[in-house]
């Protein structure tokens, strides 16, 4: 068995940069538990505080495989600046570099591809407000067209234009993105996207008519949601349970 090679940078870098690779390797051991990951395939993504530097999935380990000490960093060109024995998928990071690069707030982006998200972003009528969790999203959702494999650079101005002031974006045939100021409100939001698309699928898979929620209340739904979570997300109240359950599955991802 070929394993991968065992990386330690704990005392390498700073007391930030260490807190971002920890929150973010429990990231990708979330996506992976939930079943949300796509083999090797897929990214999160997070900005290294106070740098131009950001941190990504190293190309060909699973997502249960990653730590916070094999996450490779990276500049906005995708340029490997650390010492390591990793890639990076250039696809990959074509996508993230584009929303990095056009929302300082994107401290954190996560695109998948999901069953559901694929699903439900190929449908001409797209995401449908049939849930509070379509509402979450619904609220701030862009959509950009599929053009291949991200590898023309030329398609960046077109992903920053349909993200805009987005926080969720659907890709038709592709899967979909969130980003966030930090890595749990990232990760709160592509859940209420992942569960919205999936609740959808179910209502729509009985063939019975739906009720909608309306307008007004989609509308208003974020400054309830302020209330309710302390934030528009609620992942600065989740995600400390959550980053105790990565430690539970699998502690080995904090080395």
């Amino acid at each position: 068995m070929c394993e991968a090679p065992i990386l330690d940078l704990k005392n390498t870098v700073s007391p930030e940069e260490w807190e971002t690779r920890i929150n973010l390797a429990a990231c990708y051991r979330l996506v992976e538990n939930l079943g949300w990951g796509d083999l090797i395939y897929t990214h999160i993504s997070a900005k290294v505080p106070n740098t131009g530097h950001y941190l990504v999935n190293a190309f060909g380990l699973s997502f249960d495989e990653v730590t916070a000490s094999n996450l490779v960093k990276v500049d906005l060109d995708g340029k490997i600046l650390d010492e390591t024995p990793f890639d990076i998928n250039p696809a990959g990071f074509t996508i993230h570099s584009a929303i990095h690069e056009a929302r300082d707030d994107a401290h954190c982006v996560i695109h998948l591809h999901t069953n559901e998200t694929i699903a439900v972003s190929t449908l001409k009528e797209g995401l449908l407000p049939l849930s509070q969790y379509a509402c979450f999203s619904l609220s701030s959702l862009g959509h950009h067209g599929y053009e291949g494999l991200a590898v023309d650079h030329a398609e960046k101005k077109r992903l920053q234009s349909d993200i805009g002031t987005h926080n969720h974006l659907l890709l038709p045939n592709h899967g979909a993105l969130t980003l966030g100021p930090t890595v749990g409100d990232a990760f709160m939001r592509m859940y209420d996207l992942q569960r919205a698309c999936e609740i959808q699928l179910m209502i729509q898979a009985t063939g019975a008519e739906a009720i909608h929620i309306a307008p007004e209340i989609v509308e208003g739904i974020s400054k309830q949601a302020n209330v309710v979570h302390s934030g528009s997300t609620g992942g600065q109240k989740s995600w400390p349970a959550m980053l105790r359950k990565a430690y539970r599955l699998d502690p080995t991802f904090a080395s």
